[in-house]
């Protein structure tokens, strides 16, 4: 099924975007980079998560829309995203995954070389 498939970086964008959705913002480009930058203690470009967004919205997990300015001097319009049914369904799947993954896998001490 279309956008079934998505990686490490993609997943990021889509649980992000999903975050920031209840903000009164919204999710927008740079506060989905500054979320992503501050969880992952990684350095992103705003290229990359905007790359990123378009691709969900091309899997159709993501729409965006464009919002009016703030209503001051200046005050620019922003592209907001929000996750679709789609999107929610595969998180749910990705973390349904993830979680039976770590049951399979227990944790066990490393074993030194003798």
């Amino acid at each position: 099924m279309k956008g079934d498939h998505i990686g490490e970086f993609e997943e990021l964008m889509l649980l992000a975007v999903q975050a920031l959705g209840s903000q009164p913002e919204g999710a927008y480009g740079v506060s989905i980079l500054l979320l992503v930058q501050h969880e992952t203690a990684r350095n992103i470009s705003i290229g990359a998560v905007y790359a990123a967004l378009d691709r969900l919205e091309a899997k159709t997990l993501v729409r965006s829309a464009m919002t009016s300015g703030a209503p001051v001097r200046g005050g620019r319009s922003r592209r907001t995203f929000t996750v679709t049914a789609e999107g929610t369904r595969v998180l749910k799947e990705m973390r349904g995954v993830r979680e039976r993954l770590w049951q399979a896998a227990p944790m066990r001490p490393a074993r030194g070389r003798s």
